[in-house]
């Protein structure tokens, strides 16, 4: 499974809920008639009746089997994936975003900056966001920082100083 959001809440009273999207375009999820909702360890599979763009920041959806607000509250902080084999592949040097988030982080000197909580699009490069001990640090995903994506290792080497940080 490869992990493409995070359900952040409920909305309304009729079970729908709210979905924090780990993927590059927001509505990137709403090409899949099957979201798997799960914690990593176990998945269950809910057929999308109905699901859309919200507001601009998230996606609102309703799920089989979640009929009203108390059950979509129950959902909160749940994960939701789609099975890696219905994902196109991948291009050489590229990545999905929800490859990259939870990932460690270090820079050629081995100092470790944290983990990748997400990514940001600005336009002209996309952000890596890193959280770690000393706060949240914002790091260019471009080919002059990013050394290496180790996806077998869950680890991104990057050419960034610690006292960028400051």
């Amino acid at each position: 499974m490869v992990v493409m959001g995070k359900v952040v809440g409920a909305q309304g009273l009729q079970g729908w809920v709210k979905v924090h999207t780990f993927t590059e375009y927001l509505d990137s999820l709403l090409d899949y008639e099957t979201w798997y909702m799960g914690d990593e360890q176990s998945w269950r599979p809910l057929e999308v009746l109905e699901a859309n763009v919200h507001g601009g920041k998230v996606l609102i959806a309703k799920l089989q089997g979640i009929a009203d607000r108390t059950a979509a509250e129950k959902c909160k902080g749940l994960l939701i994936a789609v099975p890696r084999e219905s994902l196109p592949e991948q291009p050489e040097g590229e990545y999905y975003w929800s490859d990259l988030i939870g990932m460690s982080v270090e820079n050629l000197a081995g100092e470790k900056f944290g983990i990748v909580q997400s990514l940001l699009e600005t336009g002209a490069n996309d952000v890596l966001v890193v959280k770690g001990e000393g706060g949240e640090t914002l790091m260019p995903f471009i080919a002059s920082v990013i050394q290496k994506v180790d996806l077998k290792d869950k680890k991104i080497i990057v050419d960034w100083q610690a006292d960028y940080l400051k």
